[in-house]
């Protein structure tokens, strides 16, 4: 992962095409369940390694007990 890519990495917390501070929520892909964020344009960032479902994601989310992505390995 880069630099930048997540806001715990050092992502802007606005959109910069939008002007949008989104918050995390528990959103979907067809990769999976993650934690995340979206604003006007969509998806902004992508918090968490995906999750298998929903209901894993959303209680991680409300423990504040996620897998990161910023300790990825590649």
């Amino acid at each position: 992962m880069l630099k930048g890519e997540t806001i715990s990495t050092g992502a802007p917390k606005t959109c910069p095409q939008c002007g949008v501070t989104p918050k995390l929520e528990v959103l979907h892909s067809a990769a999976g369940f993650y934690i995340g964020t979206q604003c006007q344009c969509g998806p902004y960032s992508r918090e968490s390694l995906y999750l298998a479902t929903r209901d894993i994601a959303v209680e991680l989310f409300r423990r504040g007990d996620w897998p990161r992505r910023d300790t990825e390995r590649h």
